[in-house]
């Protein structure tokens, strides 16, 4: 017959199961609070409230400036301002063109517009008075630059 195995003490590192003896009293084990118990627990000092409260302001202000297309009342000026030059500039642009083709020289000096540099073009075009629009004493230097880039654009 074979003898009982509870007869025979076990290792501790012996996983199979068994009953404890009346002398091996399981000690209690405690139980580590859950994450919603210890949020719930948990009470800020002010001076850490007033410091989430600042820093939630400083990251709301950051995105809001550089990816929520957020901007200061002077920054929306200059942009205005520019979009207003840009518009008229792109509405003079033709107005200038249409004087270039009343020039009855016009296909010669093309062909010596097209043999200047690019800075030469523009005062090329400022020489001839095409950017020189009625009322005006002076060529518009950014009128011509657009004048010369259509002329250039609508050429052969």
């Amino acid at each position: 017959m074979e003898p009982d195995m509870q007869d025979y003490p076990r290792s501790i590192n012996d996983s199979r199961k068994r009953k404890p003896s009346e002398s091996e009293e399981e000690a209690p084990v405690e139980k580590k609070p859950s994450m919603r118990q210890r949020w719930s627990e948990a009470q800020l000092s002010k001076m850490a409230t007033f410091w989430l409260c600042l820093a939630s302001v400083a990251v709301v202000l950051i995105l809001g400036f550089t990816w929520g297309g957020w901007m200061t009342a002077g920054g929306a000026q200059k942009q205005a301002q520019a979009m207003t030059k840009n518009a008229v500039i792109e509405r003079l642009a033709p107005i200038c063109v249409a004087q270039f083709n009343q020039d009855p020289d016009s296909v010669l000096k093309l062909d010596e517009l097209t043999g200047l540099s690019t800075y030469q073009q523009s005062q090329y075009v400022q020489d001839q008075g095409w950017a020189t629009l009625s009322g005006e004493e002076k060529p518009d230097r950014q009128v011509a630059n657009a004048c010369t880039q259509l002329i250039l654009d609508m050429s052969p």
